[in-house]
């Protein structure tokens, strides 16, 4: 029998546990409602993600937070204020699954790509035990300063996370799980021996149909069915 304690599970957060729009999108929504973010700070943000794109590709886009730039930090406490219990779109069937792996005495971690101080906040939505390893923002005198602090946890990074938690917590991960709704979620996915594709786009579906990992369909906090629900435990769950 498995040792409890020695599987880890690891989820993604936007689409995969949380409808969209993105957490980072909502923040935006909420910054841009109290007129925080700066026009020369949009526009820093279109000239560097350009200039990115050309020279790095779409993880370093995905890295340029200069909108955020001179905003101070506490600004993420006033926004998860605002958040009413219950009023975020988390998927149900997500958040149940959450619910299982902690019942077995799993580690859970969230391994997403959102901004760190959102993800900690949000962690509070979801049942007591989960970790929290997303992308760090650089903070001076107490203001972001629009870059990120390490890498952005995206494509390969994402893996690397997973495969330092399991060394530091002795994780096995061929005994262990992780769910992902997009293609640069794969490479997270490949880390461990249960992954598993959640609401999928067709290029990451077609992927997981080819190497056979669990397809997920999850519904939303309303209970609306995307598509029809696919629960069926893999032969490794199983057990």
């Amino acid at each position: 029998m498995n040792a409890p304690g020695r599987i880890g599970a690891f989820f993604d957060l936007d689409g995969t546990l949380l409808a969209p729009p993105s957490l980072e999108r909502r923040f935006i929504g909420y910054l841009m409602a109290r007129d925080e973010i700066r026009t020369a700070n949009v526009a820093r943000w279109a000239a560097q993600s350009a200039k990115t794109f050309l020279g790095s590709g779409r993880g370093a886009v995905l890295a340029n937070k200069y909108f955020l730039a001179g905003i101070h930090e506490s600004v993420v406490g006033e926004w998860e204020k605002t958040i009413a219990p219950g009023s975020l779109p988390l998927l149900v069937d997500g958040i149940d699954r959450v619910q299982w792996h902690l019942e077995r005495r799993h580690r859970v971690v969230l391994v997403t790509g959102t901004l760190a101080p959102l993800a900690r906040a949000i962690a509070s939505h979801l049942p007591c035990g989960v970790e929290v390893r997303a992308t760090e923002l650089e903070i001076g005198n107490g203001r972001f300063t629009g870059r990120v602090s390490g890498a952005h946890l995206s494509f390969e990074e994402k893996a690397r996370v997973i495969r330092e938690d399991a060394a530091g917590c002795h994780l096995d991960l061929i005994q262990s799980f992780a769910y992902g709704n997009e293609m640069s979620d794969a490479r997270m996915l490949e880390a461990v021996g249960n992954p598993a594709a959640v609401n999928a786009p067709w290029r990451l579906e077609r992927e997981a149909q080819k190497r056979g990992w669990t397809i997920y369909r999850w519904t939303d906090s309303r209970g609306i069915k995307k598509r029809p629900t696919n629960a069926v435990l893999t032969p490794k769950e199983a057990r």
